[in-house]
């Protein structure tokens, strides 16, 4: 393995030029993340400008009153499918450890409401009888 050299600067090292207040100092690494960032946010920006006219001509356009609960049942299923789109399924694996966890929750639960019904059944008998 090579080894890395290894630079200090100090302070007051005298091999350091100063610079004025007129030169920008930019590095190549900053300009390109200055670049990217700028990017992003023009894509943003012609996205928002889209999604906007798109808003624009869809509220311009009203549909008849009597076809309207047509439009708000498919915009119902529309984003309901969006939002089944984003779950995130669990594997095969893991959807039958689940089933088998609600099997024995219920399984439990339903074991204490017998012996609850067994003891208030015999509590009342000695009671009434």
């Amino acid at each position: 393995m090579a080894k890395a050299k290894i630079t200090r600067i100090k302070a007051n090292d005298s091999k350091k030029t100063e610079k004025t207040a007129e030169e920008p100092v930019i590095t190549r690494k900053k300009v390109v993340l200055k670049d990217k960032k700028v990017d992003k946010k023009d894509k943003q920006a012609k996205k928002a400008a889209k999604k906007a006219e798109k808003a624009e001509k869809k509220n311009g356009k009203k549909p008849f009153i009597l076809f309207r609960p047509f439009c708000f049942i498919g915009r119902y299923f529309k984003e309901s499918w969006q939002e089944i789109r984003q779950v995130r399924w669990p594997n095969r694996k893991a959807t039958w450890k689940m089933v088998f966890a609600v099997l024995v929750y219920t399984a439990f639960f339903v074991l204490i409401l017998v012996l609850l019904d067994m003891l208030f059944k015999f509590i009342f008998n000695s009671i009434l009888g």
